[in-house]
């Protein structure tokens, strides 16, 4: 008699975080309309850091605009964490960024009349932490970021470098399922800019969220798990 072999099933492949399926937005109508982007499609997983390349103009702003819920596509669909981000209205919109999504801007976006450590905390608020709890959290990020000493000093007080360090440690309070961020280091010296692409690439091993990342420095893109590159509009390689 043969014995019956036992097969084990392999486990399903997990969901990827993030999907962009046939995206396409314009601007303007007629010959003059912009097309911003034309068919984009991509997905992106827990874990991974994909840099997003291209010339000016080549939507990589928009893109990451869209799949944060800061604008609309004109057809195409986004999913982020299973949430259908291009069905949702603005409040949903709003309510993704606060809970699942984080972006770091190219011009900082810190709140001038606080310090940095309520710049940190500030998401942390919105979903109401508990004091404790919250400046906890906002001293590990705070030295996480090397700004310990810097936690009573507001925007004025600090340099660029500094500023992009509360940004990125802002964007990292509340553990978001998926880091946004446009240029991170367009506005940094070689130096600073290199310590905030390492700190973002050891958080997403860290955390095991995923990382959408504009960008033309090409220490970033040696960081990235995967390089997408846009032109015109278009995907053009992966």
């Amino acid at each position: 008699m043969s014995a019956a072999v036992e097969r084990s099933t392999p486990e399903p492949a997990p969901e990827p975080t993030v999907v962009v399926d046939d995206l396409h937005r314009s601007y303007g109508t007629g010959p003059a309309a912009v097309h911003a982007l034309r068919g984009v499609s991509f997905t992106a997983h827990r874990g991974e850091l994909v840099a997003i390349v291209g010339r000016s103009g080549s939507g990589k702003t928009t893109l990451l605009n869209i799949v944060a819920g800061l604008e609309s596509a004109d057809a195409g669909r986004v999913s982020v964490a299973g949430t259908d981000v291009t069905a949702l209205d603005e409040d949903g919109r709003d309510g993704l960024r606060r809970q699942g999504v984080a972006m770091i801007l190219q011009g900082f976006g810190l709140v001038e009349e606080l310090t940095a450590a309520e710049n940190v905390g500030l998401p942390l608020r919105l979903q109401r932490w508990r004091p404790a709890r919250r400046e906890r959290r906002v001293a590990t990020l705070l030295g996480l970021v090397g700004l310990e000493g810097h936690a009573a000093h507001r925007p004025d007080e600090l340099s660029g470098g500094q500023m992009q360090r509360v940004a990125v440690a802002r964007a990292l309070a509340a553990s978001p399922t998926l880091l946004i961020a446009d240029e991170p280091t367009g506005q940094l010296d070689t130096d600073t800019g290199l310590a905030v692409m390492a700190l973002i690439r050891g958080v997403v091993e860290a955390e095991g969220m995923t990382a959408l990342l504009s960008t033309h420095d090409p220490v970033m893109i040696a960081l990235a798990d995967r390089v997408l590159h846009l032109e015109d509009g278009r995907l053009t390689g992966d």
